[in-house]
C-alpha cells in the first residue's frame, strides 16, 4: 500500500469513527466474535456483499450508504449486548439474526429519542457496552466480583462500578451511568 492509499484509509477510518463511533473494522470484528459469525454470514445478515463488507472493514470505503444496513448494524450491536449479559441465549440470537436480516429498517431515532449509530454521537448504551467489553476482556465476572469485594471496605464506589459494569446487566449499567452524569 502506497502513502496515498494509507492516507485515504486513515481518513476513511477517521470518518467512520465520527459517523459510527469507531472504525467499522473494529465494530464488525466485535460483532463477529460476540455473535459467533464469520464475515460472509455477517455480510449476509447486514445485506451487504462480502467485498463491500471487506472494503468497509479495511477502510477502503468509509460509509455505509444504505440506512437499513446501518440499522441492522445497530440491531446486531444490541443483540450482541443481550447475548453478553445473558438475557438472550445463543439459540434465540440465531433466530433474532434471521429477523434482523429480513428487516427493512425504520426510524433513525430510537424510542427514547437518542440518536442511533448513524449520527456519529455515541449513545449511552454504546459507551456502557464499551466499558463492559473492556472490563470483561481483562477478567471473568467472578474475578471482577472478587476484586469488588476486596475494594468494598475502602473504596465502595469503585467496588460498585466493578460490580455493575464488570458483572452486571447492561440495563443496570446504563442506569448507573445516567445517574452519575452531571
Amino acid at each position: 500500500m502506497d502513502a496515498a492509499q494509507q492516507e485515504a484509509t486513515a481518513r476513511a477510518r477517521e470518518l467512520q469513527r465520527n459517523w459510527y463511533g469507531e472504525p467499522l473494522g473494529a465494530l464488525f470484528r466485535r460483532l463477529i466474535d460476540d455473535l459467533g459469525l464469520n464475515q460472509a454470514r455477517l455480510a449476509a445478515i447486514l445485506g451487504l456483499s462480502a467485498p463491500m463488507l471487506s472494503q468497509l472493514m479495511s477502510g477502503q470505503r468509509a460509509k455505509i450508504g444504505n440506512p437499513a444496513v446501518v440499522q441492522r448494524v445497530q440491531a446486531l450491536q444490541e443483540l450482541a449486548g443481550q447475548v453478553a449479559d445473558g438475557s438472550v441465549s445463543a439459540v434465540e440470537a440465531t433466530d433474532r439474526m434471521e429477523e434482523i436480516k429480513k428487516s427493512q429498517g425504520g426510524s433513525v431515532l430510537t424510542a427514547s429519542g437518542q440518536a442511533t449509530a448513524g449520527s456519529g454521537a455515541p449513545t449511552v448504551r454504546r459507551v456502557v457496552r464499551e466499558i463492559q467489553s473492556l472490563l470483561r476482556s481483562v477478567a471473568a465476572a467472578g474475578d471482577i466480583i472478587d476484586a469488588a469485594d476486596s475494594l468494598a471496605p475502602t473504596h465502595p464506589e469503585l467496588a460498585e462500578f466493578l460490580r455493575v459494569y464488570g458483572a452486571g446487566r447492561t440495563a443496570d449499567a446504563v442506569a448507573h451511568y445516567e445517574s452519575h452524569q452531571s
